[in-house]
């Protein structure tokens, strides 16, 4: 690692693997790591500290005061409602619910010989069960393993927080109302999620400048709005049951087989019986697979209007201009 510090990561010890990294004491400026040394390629992230000290070095790189205040004043009209393209996509997740009901007969049949339980009953209280994951206690609590994000630090909640409470601010919510969550990792990333999540990266704290962090998370905020996340949310754990039951059909398939090759050496009417029990299986995974992976596909596909929806949302928040300088 050079020795000066114009070229030292943000980081305490070298990434394992290659990419752009950090430079320290210089916001939106990158230096390359070819997995063995630090080279002398470096990036500017557009819209950046950096790339406004090359553009406006008259200013020292410091951009006008009150960039951060919204394009308008006011509380935006609407408030939270499914819009148009959360509908679109409730219609590919809510096909799910027959197959997802037909996956919970396998999981109740054996339940079902051990414990007198109605396999209505069964099924109402899984269903039931997916209303918890929206309850903010549990979304807090199952961060890490739902969404892949951990709660911000003392230091990322300071600069969060300010950010945030401007943008819920002019959307009329309470702050309290969503949950900050935090995702370690080096690419410039902001996702919605769980009916009341907004997560951002590491590399997008450390990174963007307040009034472009203002419009990625009016726009996240906007998903919320729309209930966008919400209907990704039941598309889940419909498909849960789905996919669990697939699993365990290729691994039936896997077994099988290799059954079928320890026992058709010595019966090889029990090999034959094996094989085709394996394709048996793996034909039953796919065709559950297949449901979720197809149900995804289209729900991606009509949701493609969810992104222009949170930007106008944005838009409407005030921040429309911040949202364009992040793109």
């Amino acid at each position: 690692m050079p020795g000066d510090g114009r070229s030292a990561p943000l980081r305490t010890s070298e990434p394992a693997r290659r990419g752009w990294y950090p430079i320290a004491g210089q916001p939106g400026r990158l230096r390359w790591w070819d997995g063995n040394r630090w080279t002398e390629d470096e990036f500017v992230v557009p819209g950046s500290e950096a790339d406004s000290a090359i553009r406006h070095p008259a200013s020292g790189g410091r951009r006008p005061e009150g960039h951060v205040a919204p394009d308008r004043i006011g509380i935006l009209a609407g408030g939270r409602h499914l819009d148009g393209s959360a509908l679109a996509t409730l219609v590919p997740t809510l096909a799910l619910l027959p197959i997802s009901l037909v996956a919970l007969a396998a999981f109740w049949f054996p339940i079902s010989l051990l414990l007198a339980i109605p396999y209505w009953l069964f099924a109402v209280v899984y269903l039931a069960a997916g209303l918890l994951l929206f309850l903010r206690p549990v979304q807090q609590a199952l961060l890490r393993w739902l969404f892949g994000a951990r709660r911000p630090r003392p230091v990322e909640m300071r600069r969060l927080r300010p950010v945030w409470d401007d943008v819920v601010r002019q959307a009329g919510f309470p702050r309290d109302r969503f949950v900050l969550a935090v995702v370690d990792s080096d690419e410039l990333n902001a996702f919605a999620c769980g009916g009341h999540v907004v997560a951002t990266s590491t590399a997008a704290l450390a990174l963007l400048p307040e009034d472009e962090l203002h419009g990625v998370l009016a726009h996240e905020l906007g998903h919320h709005l729309g209930f966008h996340t919400a209907i990704l949310t039941v598309g889940h754990w419909l498909s849960l049951p789905i996919v669990a039951l697939a699993r365990i059909g290729f691994g039936f398939e896997r077994l099988s087989v290799a059954l079928s090759e320890t026992l058709g050496q010595r019966v090889p009417a029990l090999g034959v019986l094996g094989r085709v029990l394996g394709v048996l299986f793996q034909l039953v995974a796919w065709v559950f697979l297949a449901t979720v992976m197809v149900a995804r596909r289209v729900a991606d596909w009509v949701g493609q209007s969810s992104e222009f929806a949170a930007d106008r949302r944005a838009v409407a928040m005030g921040y429309g201009r911040h949202l364009v300088l992040a793109l």
